[in-house]
């Protein structure tokens, strides 16, 4: 059975992974936004040629 020492070393870096993930998932649903807003900025130009 792993010590009491093991189990808040598991829980911090845990803590600590799990900070890491949601700055990952908000940097990355910013990136997703600013392609979108792109995207709909280009489609007069498209739709003008067609």
């Amino acid at each position: 059975m792993p010590s009491l020492d093991d189990l808040k070393k598991r829980i911090s870096s845990i803590k600590s992974t799990q900070k890491i993930t949601k700055a990952m998932k908000m940097v990355a649903a910013a990136k997703l936004k600013k392609a979108q807003e792109n995207a709909e900025r280009g489609r007069p130009f498209s739709e003008k040629n067609e």
